[in-house]
């Protein structure tokens, strides 16, 4: 009875109801969260010289995105996409390129070199608002790989789910996909196996794990 009694003078007493905190308005609660912008770009320089800029993807990229696919063997597109693919129709280019910010991120590797901008590399997360987890997605053109810039996509793409707060960031990769595979390896991602997708396995990186380390 006394240990009932100490507890009960230790609890603060009720506010009054006119003073009680009124609920936000349901606008505010069922918000989409704001994210900060993405920085603008950094500039990458290869050992050999050349100079590449890593930005955000942009709505105005969708032809460099295009000619970037249209240079991928029909190796690469199978490893990258999991399945054949002819080309890049201009409607899901335009969908890649155009991303809702609450849920979507990119960064592009661009090569200013040429004529026009070209496209070498590009990276990208889907964030799942019920797990709090995010896809990601990763693509070198074949003729800049070996070059630690799939490995510099990644990373950023962890630190954007890190900077939104996401605890995981997973994907699905070929199991001949020996580079990608080692890569993720290298960054601290687990495999688990992928249920009804022979030839393929999950790969994850728990951030929260991550963060702790």
């Amino acid at each position: 009875m006394s240990t009932v009694r100490t507890l009960r003078q230790d609890m603060p007493a009720a506010a009054p109801l006119d003073k009680a905190p009124l609920p936000p308005p349901a606008s505010r609660r069922f918000a989409k969260v704001q994210v900060a912008p993405l920085p603008r770009g950094e500039s990458v320089s290869l050992p050999d010289g050349r100079q590449l800029t890593l930005r955000p993807i942009a709505p105005q990229d969708v032809a460099a995105l295009q000619r970037c696919f249209q240079r991928l063997s029909a190796e690469e597109i199978r490893l990258r996409f999991l399945h054949p693919m002819s080309q890049l129709p201009e409607p899901m280019a335009r969908r890649l390129c155009e991303l809702d910010d609450a849920f979507e991120a990119a960064f592009v590797l661009m090569d200013p070199s040429g004529p026009q901008e070209e496209m070498r590399g590009v990276g990208r997360i889907y964030i799942d608002e019920a797990t709090n987890g995010a896809e990601f997605a990763v693509l070198v053109e074949h003729g800049w790989t070996g070059r630690g810039l799939g490995a510099l996509l990644m990373q950023h793409l962890v630190d954007e789910c890190r900077r939104r707060g996401v605890d995981e960031i997973w994907g699905y990769v070929l199991l001949e996909n020996r580079p990608m595979l080692d890569l993720c390896r290298h960054l601290g991602f687990k495999r688990r196996p992928a249920v009804n997708e022979p030839g393929t396995t999950l790969i994850a990186l728990a951030l929260d794990e991550t963060a702790q380390a």
